[in-house]
């Protein structure tokens, strides 16, 4: 008997600790994060505090949402810092570099066999895509299809920097030889300044560097081609920025007839409103002020309609009347690379102006679209989230982003707000791990995919790269590494890389788009390449929207000409170390050094994102 006496002790004795552990949240509240659930946000206004307070997620009780239980995580190491924290030996990444410059090979060699010279890859039939010219309203196609070897020329600076320098070399000579704009095709303005002229400027500037930095990418006998072509084909572009009351450009050109008749006058901000960097450089290479002036009054006219009551942008405008049709201010499709521009044209033109909008602005996001507590890395509630809003309100318009919005962790690290950026980035990466792609729109409020197609896009590997460039963190290594395993395994084809139709059933759609090649590839390459020249050579290096590298440096912010706009004084210059004086709701000191090798993110708060997307 005595035994059975025993094992009744130990039974109560374990049942007292787990009745014990049970009542410690309600005895000792510091011991853990109470359980709040989200409310509607309302209205901006005094009693939420000032800019960048804390303000929680709307969800209307959605559970998933509220903040998670246990704030000071168990104790040693758990699961999350296990799995991130570990080393990341030189001869893995070194295997991860290869593999990423094996992607790009098989997918930009299947090109070149089976599609060129038409302006994509059909990588499930093996075979070249061009315009739609059964269809003219097939935007989807022919905005980006010009019938000018697109890929072939996104992906020329890839090859560069990848320092292959036989293949560069001769990829160049083939666009010199076989690429005309004289083209009856309508194009976008914005893809073919982001794809095309960029891409042709990148290059020009790559053969033309006396440093020679990715090894010898010169060209015999180069008469600036490039330069040339990339001249060309913005003069054919000019005719879109003609007879619109506002200085807004029209959305699309034909490269042979100009506007078409009966062209649409509604274009969105971000096509509108980004291309001040291509046209600048442009300009400032040929010393000619006709290209920046165009695009830098194109910005001005978008700046002066932001709403007074909020300072946002709306989507889209119409160019003739200055009316905003669509009335969304978010960071993702319509609106992300003018955001994006605006830092980017002050980084490499140094004019004070375009700093002084890039300031207003990301106050104004911060103000009107964040949500979730202050800081990213303490404190309760909701981790931080970017929304779309109503531009003159702030009020919530939906409960969805898209995975372009995924940028923009990438573009605070540029500003030096990089806790908040590792933030964002987590949410986007728990989306990724979840379907091992990102799908086109995320319904954060119904953990699920509105848009449930993934066309291959760079924006989380760029941002995971940019991360890792601040940090040194190796959990953005282990991130690249899951990136680059998912494109393998999901998205890999007989004939190079396709999109998903579907982030769920893994589904395949016949398209490789040009970007896979100039920037998915071009970000997972450089993550595990820590020698490359563009980490080592001592130049100083930007990429533009389309990922197309550019030096920085005094060229650019020295014009021929004093005047930008008519009747106005010349711009200003800032000094590079000027930006760092700005006071952001948090900066780069904020992540100490003793942070470097551990996770990013508490892990607490990493479990917290999982659970949000419905991963845990």
């Amino acid at each position: 008997m005595q035994w059975r006496s025993l094992v009744l002790g130990l039974l109560l004795l374990r049942l007292g600790l787990h009745a014990l552990l049970a009542l410690l949240p309600a005895l000792a509240p510091g011991l853990c994060l109470r359980l709040r659930l989200p409310f509607p946000f309302p209205p901006r206004s005094a009693a939420l505090g000032p800019p960048g307070a804390a303000r929680p997620l709307p969800g209307g009780g959605s559970s998933h949402w509220g903040s998670l239980r246990g704030g000071g995580g168990a104790a040693g190491r758990d699961e999350y810092e296990t799995r991130y924290s570990a080393a990341f030996p030189p001869q893995l990444r070194a295997r991860l570099r290869d593999a990423a410059r094996g992607m790009f090979a098989f997918g930009y060699d299947s090109y070149m066999q089976h599609a060129f010279p038409s302006d994509e890859l059909d990588p499930l039939h093996c075979c070249g895509r061009g315009p739609d010219r059964d269809d003219p309203s097939n935007l989807n196609i022919n905005d980006v299809l010009g019938n000018y070897s697109l890929t072939l020329i996104d992906a020329l600076d890839t090859l560069a920097v990848m320092g292959n320098s036989s293949e560069f070399q001769k990829a160049v000579k083939l666009v010199i030889d076989t690429v005309s704009f004289d083209k009856d095709s309508t194009v976008q303005v914005f893809e073919a300044t982001i794809r095309v002229l960029g891409s042709l400027l990148s290059a020009h500037i790559i053969i033309t560097d006396a440093k020679q930095p990715f090894g010898d990418m010169t060209i015999k006998d180069y008469d600036n081609e490039l330069l040339h072509m990339a001249h060309d084909l913005a003069v054919r572009l000019l005719p879109a920025f003609e007879n619109t009351k506002t200085g807004i450009p029209y959305p699309r050109v034909n490269l042979k007839k100009g506007v078409p008749p009966n062209s649409n006058n509604e274009t969105c901000t971000a096509g509108a409103g980004s291309l001040l960097v291509e046209f600048g450089i442009l300009s400032r290479l040929l010393g000619d002020s006709t290209f920046e002036w165009v695009a830098r009054r194109a910005v001005k006219a978008l700046w002066s309609l932001r709403s007074n009551n909020t300072g946002l942008l709306g989507n889209v405008v119409n160019i003739q009347t200055g009316h905003w049709v669509g009335k969304q201010s978010g960071l993702g499709a319509g609106s992300d690379s003018f955001y994006e521009y605006l830092l980017k044209s002050y980084i490499l033109f140094g004019e004070k102006e375009d700093l002084e909008m890039f300031i207003d602005a990301y106050q104004n996001i911060q103000n009107h679209l964040r949500r979730g507590r202050e800081a990213c890395n303490e404190g309760e509630g909701d981790p931080p989230l970017y929304v779309n809003v109503n531009m003159f309100t702030g009020q919530l318009m939906n409960t969805w982003i898209d995975s372009l919005q995924a940028f923009f962790p990438g573009l605070q690290v540029l500003i030096g707000d990089v806790e908040d950026a590792i933030c964002l980035h987590a949410f986007y990466y728990a989306i990724w791990k979840r379907y091992g792609a990102l799908p086109e729109r995320y319904n954060w409020q119904l953990q699920a995919p509105d848009v449930p197609f993934y066309p291959l896009r760079p924006e989380l590997v760029e941002s995971t790269y940019l991360l890792y460039q601040a940090t040194k963190n190796p959990f953005y290594l282990h991130v690249g590494m899951d990136i680059l395993q998912s494109l393998e395994k999901y998205t890999k084809a007989k004939c190079g890389y396709a999109t998903l139709h579907h982030v769920v059933e893994k589904t395949k759609e016949d398209r490789m788009e040009s970007f896979f090649l100039s920037e998915t590839c071009k970000y997972l390459y450089l993550l595990f390449d820590e020698d490359n020249p563009v980490h080592k050579s001592g130049n100083k290096y930007m990429f533009t929207t389309e990922g197309h590298i550019v030096s920085v440096d005094e060229r650019f912010r020295n014009s021929l000409w004093q005047d930008i706009l008519p009747g106005e004084e010349g711009t200003e210059k800032v000094k590079p170390n000027e930006l760092k004086a700005v006071n952001f709701s948090s900066n780069c000191n904020r992540v100490p050094d003793e942070r470097r090798y551990l996770l990013p993110l508490k892990s607490n708060y990493m479990r917290q994102i999982d659970r949000m997307v419905g991963l845990i």
